[in-house]
């Protein structure tokens, strides 16, 4: 098969198309023929060395697929050989076959093709993980998603907001935050000339929100702290500002807040699976009903992968940008 492999640690120029025999399926693992796989911020990491693959794991990057399941044993499932399903995996997305646990394997949205569907899992199964089991999103709370038009952004919006909650957002540039008040923000905030702590309070009449989902970490921890309500919960997914910030403890303490974190790809089959079943009873009839869709910003056949990566470090996108294989 064909597969996009990391020859050495570097920028996007080592991404580079290879054969690689097919899968060697484990047990509960099915094959799918590829027909789309997402790019994730994640990828990039790995390419540059800072996102060790787990023991185990395929060391070519993609997180996240969509084609036709073609070998492995469905007993127990609903699915059969020829059904197209998205599935999230450890490795091994960048390539014409995949091996995925059949347990973190989900239909195609009714309505979505399968490059749709490619764009679903990784985002979806973070989000919900983190915003609604992790930070317990409760009816009638409040959600401040940072770096609200990336992929794992656009995605927290639209499915706080189809499920009823105030959502607020910020973003590198005025039209990236008009795009994610299209999405369901009530008000996104241009990170570069606002201050998002004093836009939330104010539009929370000081209370602040219940619970931030954040991907900067650094200098962004005081002003989280300050911007949450009593009680609530700042959950880190990712520390593009950096691993290290102030928290101010007192804060903490009398406030009763909560700091946590976590990340995704080195959780277990059984912890994905319970993930799957959530999303698959609660989100999955958003999407059909297209309440909720999937944002694509731009799509790149397999070979062009290094192009890909160049412009998801770019920060140019709204949404989620794609390799195509059929």
């Amino acid at each position: 098969m064909r597969a996009i492999e990391i020859t050495e640690f570097g920028g996007p120029e080592v991404l580079q198309l290879c054969e690689r025999p097919l899968p060697q399926l484990k047990n509960g693992e099915i094959l799918i023929k590829v027909h789309a796989a997402g790019v994730n911020r994640p990828d990039v990491f790995q390419r540059q060395g800072n996102y060790p693959v787990p023991p185990g794991a395929s060391d070519l990057p993609g997180l996240e697929v969509a084609g036709e399941i073609v070998d492995g044993d469905l007993s127990g499932s609903t699915f059969k050989k020829g059904d197209l399903v998205c599935a999230l995996v450890q490795g091994g997305g960048y390539a014409e076959y995949c091996a995925a646990p059949l347990a973190q394997c989900l239909p195609v949205p009714q309505g979505l093709s399968a490059l749709q569907a490619a764009a679903l899992p990784e985002n979806f199964f973070t989000v919900w993980s983190n915003v609604f089991e992790r930070a317990r999103l409760a009816p009638g709370e409040t959600l401040l998603v940072q770096g609200g038009s990336s992929g794992i952004g656009v995605t927290a919006i639209q499915i706080a907001a189809a499920l009823g909650h105030r959502v607020f957002a910020t973003a590198g540039s005025d039209d990236k935050c008009r795009a994610c008040e299209a999405l369901g923000a009530e008000l996104a905030i241009n990170y570069r000339t606002g201050d998002f702590e004093e836009a939330v309070k104010a539009v929370t009449e000081g209370r602040g929100v219940d619970v931030i989902l954040d991907m900067v970490g650094g200098d962004y921890l005081p002003r989280e702290i300050k911007t949450l309500a009593d009680d609530g919960r700042l959950v880190i997914i990712a520390l593009l500002g950096g691993a290290k910030g102030q928290l101010d403890m007192s804060q903490i303490l009398r406030r009763r807040l909560t700091v946590t974190g976590s990340t995704l790809r080195p959780r277990p089959v059984e912890f994905k699976a319970f993930i799957a079943h959530q999303l698959q009873e609660r989100v999955w009839p958003l999407l059909a009903s297209g309440k909720v869709k999937p944002v694509i910003y731009k799509t790149f056949p397999l070979a062009q992968a290094s192009q890909a990566h160049a412009l998801m470090e770019s920060s140019a996108h709204v949404g989620k940008i794609m390799l195509a294989l059929d």
